[in-house]
């Protein structure tokens, strides 16, 4: 079976026209004064954030999330010139870019309600700010016992333009009762804010999950929208599986050498997988190096000529072996599926998660930059 990309080892395609519907599909289910804030950190979860970038922005999302300052300067340099928030602290020394450029940071302490105020009026401009506040997610963010105070400094500080305020939920994809009690404790801290600031604010909770429990009676007029957009829905049995979220990425590589092998043959690395029968395997130029988890050894299959092909032994570097011995006509130059659909057969995001030890997150952003990223334009 030949691939297309024969010139790639490794690859990735990547369904634009599906961000384009599941875009189309989340805005449609939500209340049409609700802000889409597209979330594009960490090369747009794998996918590669210019090209994806550029889409998001065709499909008419209002404004971006990145982790930090630089992923902010990649925004800018595919022309993006609208609103953009810095998700995770700011360093010291990133301030002043970060400022110059217009992008909204966040605030996470006092300290940084001073360090941001003291540049801003030093430099005669106001510094973009969205206040976040833990709400029990014990990591980024004012505690919420603390942040009162914060808010008066910001409402008090000349040098600071207040733009939002939002929490992020610890488990929403998991336990509604923790995610309401958090909801609760953000709408109740809300109260404290003047009523004709809080009227101006960007006021965001919920990322794809959040919207599980996600009120239109709220003053919530924004959501963070990342893994939605890119075709996997928190949980199967939400009520947002019900969008049917179009698969954006599939993982391939292809097959570079077959060979027969003894019955009691070691196969890879510390001898983990010895051989039931004489078999047939394929060595598939894909590993740790590109993605494939060594906690896929033994336990996980590529699909090889449209059938399942488990993983054999240990996954290495830069190769996998899988039993092909039921694939009698498989060849080298065979394109060996890893994520996705090859045939009638398809590997979800899900079943690749069981097997390697991870979240949907992780096995989409670990794909690594050695693996080229083919986009696709044509499909309907």
């Amino acid at each position: 079976m030949s691939t297309p990309f024969s010139q790639s080892r490794a690859w990735v395609e990547i369904d634009l026209p599906a961000i384009d519907r599941n875009v189309g599909r989340i805005k449609q289910a939500l209340p049409r004064h609700v802000r889409y804030v597209a979330v594009v950190k960490a090369d747009a979860y794998g996918h590669g954030m210019p090209e994806v970038a550029r889409r998001l922005l065709q499909a008419g999302v209002d404004a971006f999330a990145v982790a930090n300052v630089a992923e902010a300067i990649r925004l800018r340099e595919v022309g993006h010139e609208g609103d953009t928030l810095l998700l995770s602290p700011t360093l010291p020394d990133e301030v002043a870019r970060a400022a110059e450029n217009g992008f909204d940071l966040t605030i996470n302490s006092l300290e940084e309600v001073k360090a941001f105020a003291a540049w801003g009026s030093s430099h005669g401009r106001k510094v973009r700010v969205h206040v976040k506040v833990d709400t029990g997610m014990g990591r980024a963010g004012v505690w919420h016992e603390c942040v009162r105070e914060v808010f008066a400094q910001v409402l008090a500080s000349p040098g600071l333009e207040w733009r939002g305020v939002y929490t992020h939920f610890s488990d929403a994809d998991a336990d509604t009762a923790y995610t309401s009690q958090q909801r609760r404790i953000f709408l109740d801290l809300l109260e404290s804010i003047p009523a004709e600031v809080r009227a101006q604010l960007l006021i965001h909770a919920d990322n794809s999950a959040g919207l599980e429990s996600f009120s239109a009676a709220a003053p919530f007029n924004a959501v963070r929208i990342g893994l939605m957009q890119y075709g996997l829905p928190p949980s199967a049995g939400s009520f947002l599986a019900s969008l049917k979220p179009d698969p954006v990425l599939s993982f391939h590589a292809r097959v570079v050498l077959v060979k027969d092998l003894p019955k009691g043959t070691a196969v890879s690395y510390n001898r983990t997988k010895t051989l039931a029968r004489d078999s047939r395997v394929a060595i598939v130029a894909v590993g740790y190096g590109d993605g494939v988890p060594t906690a896929a050894s033994n336990r996980g299959v590529f699909l090889v000529r449209g059938q399942r092909c488990p993983i054999l032994g240990r996954v290495t570097m830069d190769q996998t072996v899988v039993d092909v011995t039921d694939v009698p006509d498989a060849a080298v130059g065979d394109m060996a599926t890893i994520l996705g659909a090859q045939g009638a057969d398809r590997i979800t995001v899900a079943e690749f998660c069981a097997w390697s030890d991870c979240i949907p997150w992780e096995a989409l952003c670990t794909l690594t930059q050695r693996v080229q990223r083919v986009y696709r334009t044509d499909r309907t």
